[in-house]
């Protein structure tokens, strides 16, 4: 109905969009009670009712850069894809494109990145959040790696899967993270079609690696063994 009181989930809400949009334009150390209350028309007396200062304004608002910035989000296409590598392709190309399309996560995501430099807290949650995408990322990667090497090759070969899955995990976030950076500094000239393209020759050889060297451990097996015959 028209003029109904807003819920207070709803007025919570416009003032994170508020606070969003103070940030991006201004930066986060322009993220003040003030600034925020006259960017969504309301009250100081009504921000800080729901964030009681501004630290928890900023915390609120980290919250919701790192779920733009450091949350896998899984493609729709997931449950057609059989292949491990397939499925990879897909999320890269997916996380690529949803943190290009809007600078301003990522932005932010640089921002709360150097802050914390000088606030542990902040830092700390930077790098859970970092670590979190990593492993999401490796969850994917592990179905890469066993899918080159294989369980037919030596046992020492499968161990070091597991070192390969994380490595592995690590060049795609610097890839989609390498993407999101080039948007921000490069708009007019950036393409995520190229940054893709070169992202999956130098994937595809991260993940050919357990294959190449298990087949140079069996070719030294099959040596050693004939120079014992």
């Amino acid at each position: 109905m028209p003029g109904q009181k807003a819920s207070e989930a709803q007025r919570r809400e416009e003032i994170m969009r508020a606070a969003y949009d103070v940030a991006s334009k201004q930066g986060v150390e322009a993220l003040t009670v003030r600034a925020v209350a006259a960017r969504a028309a309301v009250s100081h007396g009504t921000v800080l009712f729901h964030f009681n200062r501004r630290g928890t304004l900023v915390a609120s608002l980290l919250d919701r850069v790192l779920e733009a910035t450091a949350v896998l989000h899984m493609p729709a296409t997931r449950g057609r894809l059989t292949r491990p590598p397939e499925l990879l392709r897909a999320i890269l190309r997916a996380e690529m494109e949803r943190l290009s399309r809007d600078p301003r996560h990522f932005r932010l995501f640089l921002e709360y990145w150097a802050l914390g430099v000088r606030h542990a807290a902040i830092r700390r949650r930077v790098s859970a959040a970092l670590d979190s995408y990593r492993a999401a990322f490796r969850a994917v990667a592990e179905g890469v790696v066993n899918d080159a090497s294989g369980s037919a090759l030596p046992v020492a070969t499968r161990r070091g899967a597991s070192s390969d899955a994380e490595g592995l995990a690590a060049v795609a976030v610097s890839f989609v993270h390498g993407c999101a950076l080039q948007a921000v500094i490069d708009p007019k000239t950036f393409s995520v079609e190229r940054h893709f393209e070169m992202a999956v020759r130098m994937l595809d050889g991260v993940a050919e690696a357990p294959r190449v060297r298990g087949k140079a451990r069996g070719k030294e097996k099959q040596s050693a063994n004939g120079s014992r015959d």
